[in-house]
């Protein structure tokens, strides 16, 4: 009776242990150059909403060449990566696969994703003007950028870095080399100070009555003005109004952030389904609160201190044709000397 009451007990034990262990949870592997401040809010909802694990590497740089060096062997699932010429790179060098998904079709424009399949954009910033805001300007070409009427009076980040390569890649699309070269000449003799520093250093030294104009990212006015920058930088953001500026043929110079999957990815399905969850109405709703910038998906809703700035009329060049003239862009920067 002991015995057999013994056994019984050991039963009921194993089913209460079996009952109470988890089930094996899936999981995805990202590999991000994006802050992780901007992307865990994302990841964080996904994993409450559906139980699957998200693992993440953030690194600085060097995103392409570390999945390529690890070859067959790599974890990585999923590659997201802040700039249209980083997620060409990511297709250039072998390290992404197509896929087929209606969902991501249906929900990102087909000028804002790979044509084939290879990475697809999850949200957009606008390259912006920012002013002083006592100045009487309400609407603003990137053309006028080398008025002579502006010299001395801009401010700009390194003519080197990609937010700015690949505005000049764009003036190159509408405009040429030679006009564009001419045009970045101007821009440089317009300069209050010698180009460098961030996009919210555009702000604070319109502030501090450095320069009147700059050009600069739409969301870190976001981040700014909400007090995610800190209280110092709430008065840079409220120092400034923002215009949308257009070339005098298009519209205003977008870019993206966005993601592929790897060539390698050992957990595919699941990494498919987490780019189509950042492309639903609840992430949508979460890139425009955490990270201030502009849904890719039609009529999810804009951040209103992004909104304030009125309606984005993105510009015809499609960003696939952007990047054709990202080398010529940085080669036409160094030869006038933008950064010197």
């Amino acid at each position: 009776m002991s015995v057999t009451l013994s056994f019984s007990r050991l039963a009921l034990a194993t089913a209460s242990l079996s009952v109470a262990a988890p089930a094996f949870a899936a999981e995805v592997n990202i590999y991000t150059t994006r802050e992780a401040g901007l992307v865990q809010p994302l990841l964080d909802a996904y994993t409450a909403k559906t139980g699957i694990k998200v693992n993440t590497v953030f690194m600085k740089d060097g995103l392409a060449e570390r999945v390529a060096s690890e070859g067959e062997s790599s974890p990585a699932d999923i590659l997201m990566a802040v700039d249209a010429g980083n997620l060409l790179d990511l297709v250039d060098k072998g390290v992404t696969q197509p896929i087929k998904s209606a969902t991501l079709e249906a929900a990102i424009p087909a000028e804002l994703r790979d044509a084939n399949g290879n990475w697809f954009a999850l949200s957009s910033r606008a390259r912006v003007l920012y002013a002083a805001k006592d100045i009487d300007l309400t609407a603003f070409n990137y053309e006028d950028l080398s008025d002579p009427k502006w010299k001395g009076k801009v401010c700009i980040r390194s003519g080197q870095h990609p937010y700015n390569t690949a505005l000049f890649a764009d003036y190159i699309a509408h405009h040429g080399a030679e006009k564009a070269e001419s045009w970045l000449k101007g821009v440089k003799d317009n300069l209050a100070r010698k180009a460098g520093g961030g996009d919210r250093d555009v702000a604070k030294d319109i502030l501090g009555g450095i320069c009147d104009i700059g050009i600069a990212n739409s969301y870190y006015v976001g981040l700014m003005r909400s007090g995610k920058g800190g209280e110092e930088q709430v008065k840079w953001g409220d120092a400034i109004k923002v215009i949308l500026p257009t070339f005098t043929d298009g519209g205003t110079q977008v870019n993206i952030s966005g993601a592929a999957i790897a060539k390698n990815a050992k957990n595919k399905d699941e990494a498919v389904k987490l780019l189509e969850y950042l492309v639903s109405d609840e992430a949508q709703k979460i890139y425009a609160e955490a990270n201030f910038e502009y849904p890719v998906k039609a009529g999810a809703p804009i951040d209103p201190i992004i909104a304030s700035f009125g309606e984005l009329k993105i510009d015809r060049v499609p960003l696939t044709e952007i990047v054709k003239y990202r080398k010529q862009a940085s080669e036409l920067a160094e030869k006038v000397g933008f950064d010197n």
